[in-house]
């Protein structure tokens, strides 16, 4: 496309971007505005942002709950498992544009923020409420504009193996390892309508 269209493409979520090839000037995660685009078009960050419980009291917070949410999310999107990437990520421009906030004229939140954001905030009571329910209230959001005439759900458990002392896992006998067991509901498109991280131990 880029070699038919002079003009550089434009994103909604933010109009000052452009998207262009530039040879010397590369990110890896260019792919993230497209999800930021679709986040930006649902508004599904911003619709939770109110909600979230910010137990930091320090008025000098750089970045808002929204941007950590969102550095977060589009991490593990981009496939970087845990905030070990973040200290190199935080001056990327992609990675920059999709948090919002701070970062976009600055730098995104470096490691030792977003381990405490994703332990200390992340875990607080009404935010665990509020991320089991998240994956739910997006799928409604997205079935306002075209409403279902039937929903079939699907349960299943998963394990995701964990390697050292990480609080919640257990051995599992039937997946013979350490591991988390979430309990997951699927609607038929493949959507996440609520997930449950019960004891690793328990029968699937």
């Amino acid at each position: 496309m880029g070699e038919r269209c002079r003009n550089a493409l434009s994103l909604d979520f933010d109009r000052r971007l452009k998207l262009e090839f530039h040879g010397t000037k590369v990110t890896s995660d260019a792919g993230l505005l497209a999800y930021r685009e679709l986040d930006e078009a649902l508004g599904l960050t911003t619709m939770i942002g109110s909600d979230f419980y910010d137990n930091r009291r320090d008025k000098n917070t750089q970045h808002g709950i929204i941007a950590l949410l969102r550095q977060s999310i589009y991490s593990r999107l981009a496939g970087y498992e845990d905030t070990n990437d973040a200290e190199r990520l935080c001056i990327d421009t992609a990675k920059r544009q999709v948090a919002g906030g701070r970062a976009t004229e600055r730098t995104d939140a470096s490691t030792s923020l977003m381990g405490k954001f994703e332990t200390e905030i992340l875990t607080q009571p009404q935010n665990l409420d509020l991320l089991m329910n998240l994956p739910g209230i997006w799928v409604v959001k997205v079935h306002q504009r075209k409403p279902l005439k039937q929903i079939v759900l699907d349960m299943d458990s998963s394990a995701s193996p964990t390697y050292g002392n990480q609080e919640g896992s257990a051995y599992n006998g039937y997946f013979e390892c350490t591991c988390y067991h979430p309990l997951f509901c699927f609607n038929q498109f493949g959507d996440v309508e609520q997930a449950l991280l019960r004891n690793s131990n328990v029968y699937s």
